[in-house]
């Protein structure tokens, strides 16, 4: 009877133990199931961000070469023949009495603002130009021609130990600069413009802000201004945050973020850019 009853509690305890292992045969295999899951799950994540990425780097190269071409095309064809017609006038005044050679000397002037217009239009889409100037000379440069034209009144200000972002950083910042005066000129009609650069050591940001009529960014971000969202994929693009702040009447701010020291890219299938 005691042998019987020794019996009954090894099979318990040799079930009990067997349920045990068994318990935690599942739990592993479980845990080992949804670890693999997880990794399959974050490998396809990763391959769709990079796809992403070359998809929106393509589109910017895409972007740049077609600048680049009407840059030459401006420089090398239109200023030519303009500055021929420049010459042709300056010839024809010779055979003219005073009264038409005033008329023609100020058709010339207005050829010859329209050439410099026109090479300071090319030098502004041409990258070899911006990077042989510098981020700060280009900025300078195409702040000076807005508050010279009188359309409006730019405020251009540096703080901070200035240091290279490299090439790459430095025309998206540029291309962003540009997309923001575009959009600030052709709605905001506003009066004022800044712009700020500020570096300290682990952080590079970029401000820039209107006192233009300002818009409502929840209907901007579900119909999608494609300029806001140019600006948003350029610094995606370098890996910067960019938050845009406006509402109506209240001009617009877009502020850019990133560490110069962390070569980070497009990495997620989010971003943290923004419309705020």
């Amino acid at each position: 009877m005691l042998f019987q009853e020794e019996q009954v509690i090894l099979v318990i305890i040799a079930g009990s133990a067997l349920m045990l292992l068994l318990g935690v045969f599942i739990i592993s295999f479980m845990l080992i199931y949804q670890k693999k899951q997880n990794k399959n799950l974050l490998e396809r994540e990763n391959l769709k961000a990079s796809f992403k990425q070359e998809m929106l780097k393509t589109q910017i190269e895409i972007q740049e070469q077609t600048l680049n071409d009407i840059s030459r095309e401006i420089h090398d064809n239109i200023t030519q023949v303009l500055s021929f017609v420049k010459l042709n006038l300056g010839l024809l005044n010779n055979s003219l009495d005073e009264e038409k050679k005033a008329r023609v000397n100020e058709n010339r002037e207005l050829v010859s603002q329209t050439i410099n217009d026109l090479r300071n239009l090319s030098k502004s889409m041409s990258f070899e130009h911006i990077s042989s100037q510098g981020l700060i000379k280009t900025l300078e440069t195409e702040t000076d021609r807005l508050t010279r034209s009188g359309i409006i009144n730019v405020a251009f200000e540096v703080e901070g130990d200035v240091y290279s972002l490299g090439e790459q950083r430095e025309l998206v910042i540029f291309r962003i600069f540009q997309e923001a005066v575009n959009n600030t000129l052709k709605y905001a009609k506003a009066a004022n413009l800044k712009i700020g650069l500020y570096y300290t050591a682990q952080m590079f940001n970029l401000l820039i802000e209107d006192d233009g009529a300002g818009f409502n960014t929840e209907k901007v971000d579900n119909k999608g201004g494609s300029g806001l969202r140019n600006i948003e994929n350029r610094a995606a693009l370098v890996g910067a945050d960019v938050i845009i702040t406006s509402s109506p009447g209240k001009g617009c701010q877009i502020k850019l973020s990133f560490n110069p020291l962390v070569q980070q890219i497009y990495a997620k299938g989010t971003h943290s850019n923004s419309l705020s």
